[in-house]
Order: C-alpha cells, then structure tokens, then sequence
C-alpha cells in the first residue's frame, strides 16, 4: 500500500508524461495498473486521474456525455486526496478539470470541439521544501 506523502511510483511518472502529451488512452492504461492493486488515498488519486484521462479521451472522440461525466467523478474521486499526493498539486488538476467541465457545459454538444485546448489540464509536480541538507 502507498501513501500520498510517498515519492511517485515509475508507473505514476510514466502516466504523467502520458497524460500531459495527450496520450489520455495510454494513461489509463498506465494508472489502472496502478490503481487495481492500491487503496484509500492512493486509489482515489488514481482513479481520479484515471477517470480525467478517459473523460478527455471521450472529448476528443466526441463522445460530450461520457466527457463531462467522468470529469464529475474524477474530480469527485480527486477531492478526496490531499491538495498534494506523490507530489502531484493535486488542488490545480481539480481546478483545471472543473474548468474544462464548466466550459464544456457551456458549449453544449454540437459545440464542444471549440473546446479551449488552453484549459485543458496538466499534472504538475510541487517544488519539495527545502529540509536544509
């Protein structure tokens, strides 16, 4: 079992970079092997991510309700998690995930490929605090 106060797992860095390229397919793939075996917080972080990746995979595809859903229930899993997990801001993802789902909403289904590719979101890692070695 994982803790969010953890350093990523290869497999969460590996998801990430996945994720932020666009490759929302291949970071589920990445984090649901990550996710199956894991519980509490790390599960949760996971799968909410997991769940942002699949819903912007669905954007892409044109599929607006299986977008906006699982933006809902990956945020929901996210909101869970600390604001930090295995050094992810975990409080910006949500926050660029519910701004992507509230835009989304806004333009509705026959316009959601005008969708602002400035919002959507990007996993970023914290800088650490210096412990002063």
């Amino acid at each position: 079992m994982r803790f969010c106060t953890e350093s990523p797992p290869r497999q969460l860095l590996e998801a990430m970079r996945q994720f932020n390229t666009r490759d929302w397919y291949e970071c589920h793939e990445t984090l649901e092997d990550l996710w199956v075996g894991e519980e509490g917080d790390v599960r949760d972080f996971y799968q909410g991510i997991l769940q942002v990746a699949v819903a912007l995979h669905h954007w892409r595809n044109g599929n607006y309700g299986g977008a906006v859903t699982l933006l809902e229930g990956g945020v929901a899993y996210l909101k869970r998690v600390p604001t930090v997990c295995q050094w992810v801001d975990v409080a910006a993802f949500i926050a660029a995930a519910d701004r992507v789902r509230k835009a989304l909403v806004q333009l509705g289904t026959e316009r959601m490929a005008l969708l602002d590719r400035s919002l959507i979101p990007v996993l970023r890692v914290v800088s650490l605090p210096d412990d002063g070695r």
